[in-house]
Order: structure tokens, then sequence, then C-alpha cells
């Protein structure tokens, strides 16, 4: 049987096409690194979340774990894994970003 927080992250990440797990709001980042991957996505356009594991150390235990990516944030986009912007800048400078968004959202 899956435990609570693993149901919760599963929900989460199926009900947003891009999901950040990071530090702090939209309304108030609480790192650089939340805030630069959130100014990464602004530049889309397109509705993403970001879902504060500052203040829940064991979802954020359960995230490290699942996606073996010891550090904050994490990005999901359509349900898949990303790491955050280490990995998604060489992507967007590749082109790869604009068409995975596209093809996330049905456009």
């Amino acid at each position: 049987m899956s435990n609570p927080i693993e149901e919760e992250v599963q929900r989460e990440i199926k009900a947003n096409k891009i999901l950040i797990y990071g530090k702090g709001t939209k309304q108030m980042p609480m790192c650089g690194f939340t805030r630069e991957t959130m100014q990464f996505f602004d530049k889309y356009g397109f509705p993403y979340e970001l879902v504060d594991v500052l203040q829940n150390p064991a979802k954020r235990e359960f995230l490290a774990k699942m996606t073996n990516w010891p550090t904050l944030p994490k990005v999901f986009i359509d349900g898949q894994f990303y790491g955050d912007t280490d990995i998604l800048d060489p992507m967007a400078a590749k082109g790869e970003i604009e068409p995975l968004l596209k093809k996330a959202f049905g456009k």
C-alpha cells in the first residue's frame, strides 16, 4: 500500500502539467534557485504550480528518494521528472523546452 506522502505527490504531479517542488511560494520564494526556476517558466507563459516542501521534511525526503535528486527545486513536466534549471537551461538552449511544453498543454 502506498504511503500518504507518495499518494499526495502522485496527485500533485498528475494535477499540474508543470510542477515545481521548491522552497517558498510563488508570492514569496525562499531561495534563489526556486526563484530562478519560476523565472525560467515565466518566459514560456504556461501555467505552473509551486509546492513548498520547506516545511515538510518527510515529503522533501520522499521526493529526494523518488527522483534520486538530492537538491531543490525539483521540476516535473507532464508527469516526468526533469531535475532543475541545471538540466532545463541546456534543454532550452537546444530548443527542446518549448515543444515539450506545447505537447504537455496540447498546443
